[in-house]
């Protein structure tokens, strides 16, 4: 079951959406989806990690891998499913496990795309938007998505699972 979410929370993972597909969409138009396109984002994206901010390659799958361990932590307490297998297998419904994903990740993803709309300006002198979409999508949810039911697994072997009188 999803968490209770305050509306600032609820307003802050809509705008997070909003932002993400308006970028795909303006880069999808401006851009194509050409082989030459694809091999720049990709390349470019390669090339970041040496570049100039290259804290935010640390600093944002860190933060998501924090949060990450919050969120497995209060999984492995409330005896919900492991996140990700539950996203792939359907084990729980998955709009509510990906609702609750994004309110936790909706800070870290915009803190991305605006990190990535200022590195674009001062290494490219120009704003590709798609890219700016897939590198925060890619620095900060994939690694909260990957990590979160680890940290779920580990917090269970260290005993911070539910008690058998919790599930009653």
């Amino acid at each position: 079951m999803a968490r209770s979410a305050t509306t600032t929370q609820i307003v802050l993972a809509r705008t997070t959406v909003a932002l993400v597909i308006v970028f795909a969409l303006v880069g999808l138009v401006t851009h194509g989806m050409s082989a030459e396109v694809w091999n720049r984002v990709f390349r470019s994206i390669a090339e970041r990690p040496g570049g100039p901010m290259t804290f935010r390659f640390i600093l944002q799958p860190v933060m998501a891998s924090v949060l990450a361990a919050v969120d497995g932590v209060r999984d492995a307490r409330s005896g919900a499913p492991a996140y990700f297998w539950s996203l792939v297998t359907g084990s729980a419904p998955r709009a509510d496990r990906l609702y609750d994903g994004l309110i936790a990740t909706s800070r870290v993803i915009l803190l991305g795309l605006a990190m990535d709309v200022v590195y674009q300006l001062i290494v490219f002198k120009t704003f590709y938007p798609g890219e700016a979409a897939i590198v925060a999508v890619l620095l900060a949810f994939v690694p909260y998505l990957l990590l979160r039911g680890p940290f779920q697994r580990l917090a269970q072997l260290m005993g911070a699972g539910a008690s058998p009188q919790d599930k009653a």
